[in-house]
């Protein structure tokens, strides 16, 4: 590698031609970045005292190592989006000087349309390809090399490249022909030029440990570079346009660039069975990437498999499915916000398109899955946990009993994960404020086409109140609901029996219940199913409402409905309980000794965590698990010792009391130990081992 200080106007004038290799992101620079880049020149070009104006590294790939003296294209590591930008810069300041006075053509030495363009943007003696300074890939290419070469653009052309260079060409209208100071920023601009030998240096490496300006590379830039950069460029090529491209294209570019990177997430938790962290995405895929069975298989194998995980994602959560009834259970997960299911839901749908699993029970696991998610979000479960739940789900499934295995899976589920009973669930439904739900369209349409052939589109109706919202209700509704009216609007307004879709909000306004019912268009007229029996009633009070929430929530039952499996079967999937041979007997220090009294306020604080938690004494320590043990008790003499089942490098404590024993072969899991000596120290100490629960649990977040 040979890095040399470079003004960028001569290294672009030296240089034969950039290349953008295929792998390379496409260009997105924003107006934010066109904006800084256009301040910083003008700050520089317009003060004399002002030498020079940094702008970051250029890095490129040559067979030998060379100061941009042979006539081969460069092929760009790094430097992509200031090159295209100043490109488009230049550009657009080639077309504003054409429009003025010949005498005002060339406000700087150097600065002419003419010397513009056959300096900075063209090859004027090449033909071809060659005849551009700068090709970029896909739809980017045929938009700039149009806008350099004073063409037409193509049909199907790259957005930013076509704003960026409209944005530029208003910015430079706005000068009002003084652009000598424009012109004297761009000669001042800096870059590294960096050339690599492609036989001696690492372009990865390299490309990753670069600190440029502008626009931070998303996690799928970084895994697409990381799996074709080190490629032969035939191999290149062609993994790329097999398979890297279609799923740019089956994305779409804002799909792409907004959800690529979460789809990447979903896959590689499939494929390890761990949650990689938001931002450590690319970093898991290179652990992956390097598995003795990954590599074993080659990197088209990779490749390939990502390419067919990604036609799933696309189907389930970019609308893609062909299937009529598995498009709307998706469409509907979709509404209800399920991300965290996608794991477990990838792994399934590959098991239906690989035939492991049939259409019939493939659509009956993702109703459940929507069953699940729904009810918890009625019964208001905090929703931390499913993150955990989904990831490690598929390690339940009995694939020679593949739907049941999951029904009994989730039934099984305790506390904080549960699946909700009926009965929980039907008195949640009737008293939550259904009115500010996150997704009331979703559960309205699904209750008013449950049983219809004909769906009705719900977005093209309104939600109704019943009994109106005006908190100073008309006298005939005081009289309608009673003496106690206001308790009555204030418990039941925005709940499920008072809460309804019409076509004509407008005109039923604060009405009586009357003529609401018999107006035209009333509910004695309405076509919906959400209204039927509403017509036939002659008071609206808050029997009525309970009777159609009742009804209501006999709907929703069969709706978001809850598996059904014999108590027979659900024994065959209940996990073991092994007892332990051992009591608190068998340790004297917390049975009868100095640290009794310490223990059982601890012991209270760790059970009273969760009501899934649960104790069992072993030989040495005292275990307390959730789903496995996140911590352990050693009773000593004088102290008790905790030991917290999770990384010293994840625990949070500011006073610095944790000790890594990851070195250590000692009997109770964990790499943390904790000394607790007095109740004094308990607060801080339970801070820490919630930690270790909240990190068992999921409770971080998705």
């Amino acid at each position: 590698m040979k890095a040399t200080e470079a003004k960028l106007l001569d290294f672009l004038r030296k240089s034969p031609q950039f290349v953008i290799p295929i792998y390379q992101r496409t260009y997105s620079w924003t107006e934010k970045e066109c904006r800084q880049l256009w301040d910083d020149i003008l700050r520089t070009g317009s003060n004399d005292d002002i030498s020079a104006h940094f702008v970051g590294s250029i890095v490129y790939i040559e067979k030998g190592i060379y100061q941009v003296s042979s006539q081969s294209p460069l092929l760009v590591i790094d430097g992509q989006q200031r090159l295209t930008t100043v490109t488009l810069l230049i550009a657009a300041l080639a077309r504003a000087l054409e429009q003025l006075d010949e005498e005002k053509r060339e406000p700087l030495d150097g600065f002419s349309p003419r010397k513009l363009r056959n300096y900075y943007l063209l090859n004027p003696e090449e033909e071809g390809e060659k005849y551009y300074k700068l090709i970029l890939s896909q739809t980017d290419k045929d938009s700039l090399t149009s806008i350099v070469g004073n063409r037409e653009q193509p049909k199907e052309y790259s957005l930013r490249v076509t704003e960026n260079f409209k944005l530029f060409e208003s910015w430079i209208a706005g000068c009002k022909e003084d652009l000598t100071p424009l012109c004297k920023g761009l000669a001042k601009l800096i870059v590294v030029d960096i050339a690599l030998n492609r036989d001696q240096d690492n372009p990865q490496l390299i490309f990753e440990s670069m600190n440029s300006t502008g626009k931070e590379l998303s996690q799928a830039d970084l895994i697409r570079n990381y799996i074709l950069m080190g490629l032969e460029p035939q191999l290149q090529t062609r993994l790329y346009e097999q398979y890297w491209r279609p799923m740019e294209i089956d994305f779409g570019q804002e799909a792409y660039s907004e959800q690529f990177d979460g789809f990447m997430r979903h896959y590689l938790t499939v494929k390890t069975g761990e949650i990689p962290r938001i931002g450590e995405v690319y970093e898991a895929f290179k652990v992956h990437a390097n598995s003795t069975k990954t590599a074993q298989a080659g990197v088209e194998a990779l490749v390939t498999d990502i390419r067919t995980f990604s036609r799933y994602f696309c189907a389930m959560a970019l609308g893609k499915e062909t299937d009529p009834d598995l498009k709307l259970a998706f469409h509907d997960l979709r509404e209800l916000r399920v991300d965290v299911a996608y794991p477990f839901l990838l792994e399934l749908y590959h098991d239906y398109a690989t035939g492991m699993l049939s259409r019939e029970n493939f659509l009956a696991a993702v109703r459940l899955v929507e069953a699940y998610v729904f009810r918890r979000a009625i019964c208001s479960i905090p929703t931390n946990s499913m993150n955990k739940t989904f990831a490690t789900l598929s390690r339940a499934i009995n694939k020679d009993h593949y739907l049941e295995s999951i029904q009994a899976h989730l039934l099984l589920l305790p506390s904080y994960r549960r699946f909700p009973k009926d009965e929980e669930f039907r008195r949640d439904l009737k008293s939550r404020d259904l009115y500010n739900f996150r997704s009331r369209s979703y559960w309205l349409r699904r209750l008013e086409n449950y049983g219809r052939k004909e769906r009705v589109q719900v977005d093209e109706y309104t939600i109704e109140h019943i009994m109106p919202q005006n908190e100073n209700l008309s006298a005939s509704w005081k009289t309608e609901l009673g003496p106690e009216w206001k308790r009555i609007h204030e418990t039941w307004l925005n709940t499920i029996g008072n809460l309804t879709l019409t076509g004509h909000n407008s005109e039923y306004s604060d009405r009586p219940f009357k003529e609401k019912r018999d107006i035209s268009g009333g509910f004695k007229e309405s076509p919906l199913k959400l209204n039927k029996g509403i017509g036939q009633l002659d008071k609206w009070d808050e029997e009525a409402i309970k009777e159609r929430a009742n009804s209501l929530a006999d709907i929703a039952l069969e709706v978001w409905k809850m598996p059904k499996l014999s108590n027979g079967v659900m024994e065959t999937y209940r996990p073991i309980s092994v007892k332990s041979d051992y009591t608190i007997e068998d340790h004297p220090y917390i049975h009868t000794g100095a640290m009794q009294e310490l223990f059982e306020v601890l012991r209270k604080e760790l059970i009273a965590l969760d009501p899934c938690v649960t104790e069992e004494f072993r030989k040495k320590y005292v275990a307390y698990k959730a789903e496995t043990t996140f911590v352990s008790v050693i009773s000593q003499t004088k102290r008790l010792i905790l030991a917290l089942n999770m990384a010293f490098s994840e625990i949070n404590d500011p006073k610095g009391i944790c000790r890594d024993v990851s070195k250590l072969k000692l009997s109770a899991s964990g790499e943390i130990r904790v000394s607790l000596a007095s109740l004094d120290e308990l607060p801080y100490v339970m801070g820490l081992v919630r930690q270790s629960f909240d990190r068992q649990m999921g409770n971080g977040g998705y």
